[in-house]
């Protein structure tokens, strides 16, 4: 049955070459588009399924079969969405245009206006559905194969590490040891205290790499201890480094707040924020700063480790804790990493939040690990 005037029907034949070829002059499309030729032929298909739109209600198979080829072809081209829907747009203006110098009586044109943007609306849904479905299996494609590789290279990097580890740990343990000797021979000695420093810096270097290993990750021991405690050892324990890059920090620690974890873990993920807080704060001038908090949260303890240094953009957050990511020259981009998975492991959680003049380190742990440990995939 026939929804609008033989008289409008005439026009719109009558006038679709100029409709096209005004519609053609006002789009977007790339001189590099693969499917700029075949654009023309779907606008003159849209025109077709606007007429018939107009002599009878289209199902939705007959919107879906074009809306869907459109949006093949614009992820082949590499087009952004955004460009399609334009162009989609201003054949509906287009459209509208022509309609309304019809001539035909208000009545039925505002009958023709509804059913013309009924039909561009569903015809954008599908289309950008179709293009958001395929964009969305591509990444996921794409993540899959990037995840494929991290555990190929974390593999190939754990078995690497666990070999050269044991093999120099051997002869380092054996240095620290005699050097421990030493100072209990040469207390006042001062380049002894440093030589220690030093080497248990190497050590703990050489022990971020065994731990991008589950095994050795799973193996430290469960112990408690007070927070407050554990920090005081840490920065005892990095105060040349500190020292060095005249970085003060400040404490806010309750000296009754106890946790039960595998102590050398813990070490392991404070040491490394802490150092990176450093390294941070070697970019600007004049009063560099580390605070270090932590308060209790139900059966959590939130611990924060904060500095002035420069602003991390949201970008690097979001691939901060990736391996192998990272910003510094040097860097081998595992250390967070590694921090991430004990956190994960043990049951608790890490985050990074950045504004202008504060980068922070948001750990939340268990405050007895056996409670909440999980397992490493």
């Amino acid at each position: 049955m026939m929804m609008v005037s033989s008289q409008l029907q005439d026009y719109l034949v009558q006038n679709a070459e100029t409709f096209i070829q005004n519609w053609r002059n006002r789009v977007m499309i790339s001189e590099d588009d693969p499917y700029k030729e075949e654009v023309l032929h779907n606008a003159c298909q849209m025109y077709v399924l606007v007429n018939q739109a107009l002599l009878h209600p289209l199902n939705e198979e007959e919107i879906k079969h074009l809306a869907f080829k459109l949006a093949s072809e614009r992820i082949e081209a590499n087009v952004n969405i955004s460009e399609f829907v334009f162009n989609v747009n201003i054949g509906r203006s287009e459209i509208l245009h022509w309609v309304s110098k019809s001539g035909i009586k208000w009545e039925e044109l505002q009958k023709v206006i509804q059913i013309i943007n009924d039909l561009f609306d569903r015809f954008s849904y599908w289309a950008v559905r179709r293009y958001t479905e395929i964009k969305e299996n591509f990444l996921r494609e794409k993540q899959l194969f990037i995840n494929q590789t991290h555990k190929e290279r974390l593999t190939i990097l754990g078995q690497m590490s666990s070999s050269f580890v044991h093999e120099f740990r051997n002869p380092l343990t054996s240095v620290i040891g005699f050097t421990t000797l030493l100072q209990q021979e040469y207390p006042d000695h001062p380049y002894l205290t440093i030589i220690q420093h030093e080497l248990n810096q190497l050590n703990y270097r050489v022990t971020q790499f065994l731990l991008t290993s589950k095994k050795e990750v799973l193996n430290s021991k469960v112990e408690e201890i007070s927070v407050d405690q554990l920090f005081k050892e840490l920065i005892d324990f990095i105060f040349p480094s500190l020292l060095a890059n005249d970085v003060e920090i400040i404490q806010s620690i309750n000296s009754e707040m106890s946790i039960k974890t595998r102590i050398d873990e813990i070490r392991q993920i404070v040491i490394n924020l802490l150092m990176n807080s450093i390294d941070a704060l070697q970019e600007i001038d004049g009063k560099r700063q580390i605070e270090v908090k932590a308060k209790s949260l139900g059966e959590f303890i939130e611990i924060t480790i904060s500095n002035n240094g420069p602003m991390i953009d949201e970008d690097t957050i979001q691939a901060i804790f990736e391996p192998f990511y990272t910003t510094k020259e040097l860097g081998t981009g595992i250390g967070l990493y590694i921090c991430k998975k004990i956190v994960e492991k043990q049951g608790g959680t890490i985050q990074c939040l950045s504004e202008r003049d504060v980068t922070s380190f948001i750990l939340t742990i268990p405050k007895d690990t056996d409670n909440h440990d999980k397992e490493i995939m």
